[in-house]
């Protein structure tokens, strides 16, 4: 799975070790970085939280530990449950680090985020981010994470057994009558009731806002004066909203991949359908030039069509796979959607539709078991759980009910003819979710953060192009750097250009001249 992945809209498309080390990093002015947030507005409906009240979080020391992987450590961060009582009582967040490398001198921690929601920050950086970052920027930073509340390691939400989790997966997401559309409806419910059942006391405190919070109880924890973040897909949004809490905190921030905050739920689902038919029209055109493609040779209009039959195909009869689990069109629309990731994953999709196609969909399910996280015993890790959780409490739902999302299916199915139907029903998720919103839509300006790197590319199926645009316009100290190519997100993925503005951002604090572009 690439962890760096993931804006979700739905999940039906869709140890503690002894302590050995205390303290805190060295870097930046201790007195100053430890002082609490200023009184300012809330954003959302979170309550700004009193100086007093978050003293002891602000002072506390992690106490370092070794992660049993080599070169990183770990701690435990605490946090309040709800900012607006502090007293009610505290989550534990788990956090890791790996030291910067040298040569150079250190200039504090870079926190990273790998999207979502529901990634785990600590996953990414200890598989790759702490690793495979530039090493220029690891010798310079130490890289940290911490895994955001309700996700991975801290305090995972829980909704679903696994064989639940798989039927779910597998109820019909283009319903053609009244009976599967209540089918539809009670996977929803059923989903919501689960989180409900198993984490009932954390879903209201998942939400953006809180987790951002986090993030500078993190920094003053670490001795920064300032944030220096790299967050991708959904950590974009994460990242801003830190910026809108705390501009005066914004150190160096790259927003990679970057959601609109500004749009309500169904115009980002719209949106992001829109991005998917995009992506999907550039593997066609890759796929359409060789002989050997399961969609035709004729052209991309003419694939786009044989996948719809494809999908109708597998609707009226799925097809067996050597797992014993069948592949209808809900698993082998998920598998298609999560090649679409990144472009490296094209060979893989056109063999798995070629076996799929021939009658046998191993490898579609394969994608799909590997972007929803199950495992091969038939266990879910808790993004899914996790992803809903956080969207659901974010925003108001896109729908309040099964009507909306028919209404609905013929804007999606102009954003794209392939995906449209399936993404327009997989909108109504959060429609019975447990928790009422505490987000909404909302312009962010962060004015008087430091400058901000926003970064987009032009064909990311995930967080469309124009959401770095809007969201490099609106932040008051936006740069828009843009990659012109496939894929989700572009640090890292190949192109020396981004990397090197990113890394000089990230080493120097310029950044490149507004609307540069890479490719």
């Amino acid at each position: 799975m690439d962890s760096r992945r993931l804006l979700r809209t739905s999940a039906t498309a869709l140890a503690a070790a002894g302590l050995i080390l205390s303290g805190c990093t060295g870097g930046g002015d201790a007195a100053a970085s430890r002082t609490t947030p200023s009184a300012r507005p809330a954003v959302g409906s979170a309550a700004s939280p009193g100086a007093a009240a978050l003293k002891k979080y602000y002072a506390q020391k992690l106490a370092w530990r070794d992660c049993g992987v080599p070169g990183f450590q770990c701690a435990t961060l605490l946090a309040p449950l709800d900012y607006a009582k502090p007293e009610a009582g505290d989550v534990k967040l788990a956090v890791s680090r790996i030291r910067a490398t040298g040569p150079g001198k250190r200039l504090g921690s870079l926190l990273v985020n790998p999207g979502g929601p529901g990634g785990s920050a600590v996953g990414y950086l200890q598989g790759y981010a702490g690793i495979g970052y530039p090493a220029p920027v690891r010798a310079r930073y130490d890289m940290v994470a911490v895994d955001p509340r309700g996700v991975a390691r801290s305090e995972p939400v829980e909704c679903l057994t696994g064989p639940q989790m798989d039927a779910y997966t597998q109820v019909d997401q283009t319903p053609d009558d009244t009976a599967e559309i209540n089918a539809l409806s009670a996977s929803f419910k059923e989903f919501a009731a689960g989180c409900a059942k198993k984490s009932g006391t954390a879903l209201p405190h998942v939400s953006t806002v809180e987790t951002a919070r986090d993030m500078d109880v993190l920094r003053a924890v670490l001795g920064d004066r300032k944030l220096t973040y790299v967050g991708a897909s959904y950590g974009t949004f994460l990242g801003a909203t830190y910026a809108e809490l705390f501009p005066d905190r914004v150190g160096r921030l790259v927003l990679d991949g970057a959601m609109d905050p500004s749009l309500p739920a169904v115009d980002l689902n719209r949106d992001q359908t829109a991005g998917f038919e995009t992506a999907f029209r550039a593997f066609a055109a890759d796929c359409v030039r060789m002989p050997d493609c399961p969609l035709g040779t004729e052209s991309v209009p003419a694939a786009g069509a044989a996948l719809k039959r494809f999908f109708r195909d597998v609707d009226a009869k799925p097809v067996p796979t050597d797992e014993g689990r069948e592949l209808g069109e809900s698993l082998a629309t998920t598998g298609v959607i999560a090649a679409m990731y990144d472009e490296s994953a094209w060979p893989q999709l056109r063999e798995a539709l070629t076996r799929a196609i021939g009658g046998e969909g191993s490898g579609l399910l394969a994608l799909a078991d590997g972007y929803y996280e199950r495992e091969a015993d038939g266990t879910y890790a808790n993004l899914m759980f996790a992803n809903a959780a956080v969207n659901c409490l974010d925003l108001p739902p896109a729908y309040t009910g099964p009507a909306g999302a028919r209404q609905a299916v013929p804007s999606f199915e102009k954003a794209s003819p392939v995906f449209g139907e399936s993404l327009a029903w997989a909108a109504l998720n959060c429609t019975y979710w447990p928790t009422p919103p505490t987000g909404t839509p909302h312009r962010i300006a962060a004015d008087g953060a430091a400058p901000i790197l926003v970064v987009g590319t032009t064909r990311d199926p995930a967080t469309p192009y124009q959401w770095a645009v809007s969201l490099a316009d609106q932040l008051s100290s936006g740069t828009l750097l843009t990659y012109e190519g496939d894929g989700h997100t572009a640090y890292g993925r190949g192109s020396d250009c981004i990397d090197t503005a990113i890394n000089a951002y990230l080493l120097e604090g310029t950044p490149p001249n507004d609307g540069k572009r890479c490719s």
